[in-house]
């Protein structure tokens, strides 16, 4: 019999995505579930969004640039300018969710075996993309204790080497939530400039920063022009996750030039989903201004609600809409998987996302899980009492 590629043996299943077979078995036994495992908002997508698709107006569904429409590409530099970023239509990118920019970036700047420094606990696709690619994670630690801070850079340097290609980070950050400082930005310029190293920045919750806080791009950082690439996404900030439609911007020609040979291998970014993409970005403000209030009174819930359930720790979000807690449980994996085949609290039950998935370095986050506040208030106060009830019985 044939054998599968190494490659495929050691793609990693999805953190968030493999419980659903038991989600789908409770669902079949009548059960509700409150899934707090994905990040995908119940914030209604801009009316404007939905309604230039539904207004389209063609006989033939084209191919569009494989750069993404001109159209849709200069609205988007507008809208980056308009946040003080110096950017035209030539640096940007359009891509098939935020993901095929990260997948495009790691084919351009990296070579088989090359090394990409992230911080960990990170998206948990970040190990898929980089198996795809041939592409070798050093993870570097960051704690719950330390609300995921940056570590120091002397850190850094220690997993520096003749293979590393860049610094991938994500901010605000998925699964944590942390949203990293002017000053740790600077640290991170200053380094991948001594090193020559590239600083690549997912950017898709930028929007959601909270109490007070102002997100810093690494399109804003002086002196690293050609360091920098930003990855960003329509996902959560307009709540289109459906329409998979990102994008990479960088000011460096050579970056872009190698990107387009990815993009033009995939021929083209979906043509209706850059129309809804187009029309997100006329979005008023108070859009946004109501969107982050719900945020933030569904994180303090949530927190709350976890520091009251004993042996729970929890780091506190400053962005995006996740929050990582760690549980009185030596496995989240089988702890996860026990709700939903084993545990109800008058027949509902939770979903959440083991945090080993989002871990490069072998058993660690063994005993968090990641959960995303997506959910109205209503259903996570359930969830609380839920999972509440639910560690009190699993560790009995």
């Amino acid at each position: 019999m044939p054998k599968i590629s190494e490659k495929g043996q050691a793609m990693p299943s999805s953190p968030v995505r493999k419980l659903v077979p038991f989600a789908e078995a409770a669902v079949k036994k009548g059960r509700t579930i409150y899934q707090l495992n994905i990040g995908q908002p119940d914030i209604k997508t801009p009316e404007q969004a939905l309604q230039a698709v539904k207004d389209a107006d063609m006989e033939v569904l084209e191919y569009s640039h494989s750069a993404g429409n001109q159209s849709y590409r200069d609205k988007l530099a507008n809208y980056y300018n308009n946040l003080g970023f110096d950017i035209s239509s030539d640096d940007i990118i359009v891509s098939t969710g935020g993901s095929e920019a990260l997948l495009f970036v790691m084919g351009s700047i990296c070579d088989q075996g090359d090394e990409v420094i992230i911080p960990e606990p990170f998206y948990a696709n970040y190990n898929g993309f980089a198996a795809a690619s041939g592409v070798t994670v050093k993870p570097i630690h960051t704690k719950i204790e330390e609300n995921f801070s940056l570590p120091s850079i002397a850190e850094f340097e220690k997993l520096i080497t003749d293979k590393t290609k860049a610094i991938l980070i994500c901010n605000p950050g998925n699964p944590t939530g942390y949203l990293y400082t002017e000053n740790e930005m600077q640290q991170l310029a200053e380094l991948v400039k001594k090193h020559d190293l590239f600083l690549v920045a997912d950017e898709v919750y930028r929007e959601f920063a909270y109490d007070g806080r102002i997100h810093h791009s690494v399109l804003s950082l002086k002196g690293i022009e050609q360091n920098a690439i930003m990855v960003d996404s329509v996902s959560k900030r307009y709540s289109m996750c459906g329409a998979r439609i990102g994008c990479l911007v960088s000011k460096n020609k050579e970056i872009m030039g190698a990107a387009m040979k990815f993009a033009q291998a995939r021929l083209s970014p979906p043509t209706f989903a850059q129309i809804a993409a187009e029309a997100a970005l006329d979005t008023p403000q108070e859009y946004f201004d109501e969107v982050i209030q719900e945020y933030i009174e569904r994180r303090d819930l949530l927190i709350n609600g976890l520091k009251e359930i004993e042996g729970v720790k929890v780091a506190n979000p400053g962005g995006a809409f996740y929050c990582v807690a760690e549980l009185p449980v030596e496995d989240t994996d089988a702890f996860a998987q026990w709700l939903l085949e084993y545990f109800d609290l008058n027949n509902e039950t939770v979903m959440v996302a083991p945090a080993a998935g989002f871990y490069s370095t072998p058993g660690m986050g063994k005993n968090q899980i990641r959960i995303a506040y997506v959910l109205e208030k209503e259903a996570i106060r359930k969830s609380i009492k839920i999972l509440q009830a639910g560690l009190k019985e699993y560790t009995a």
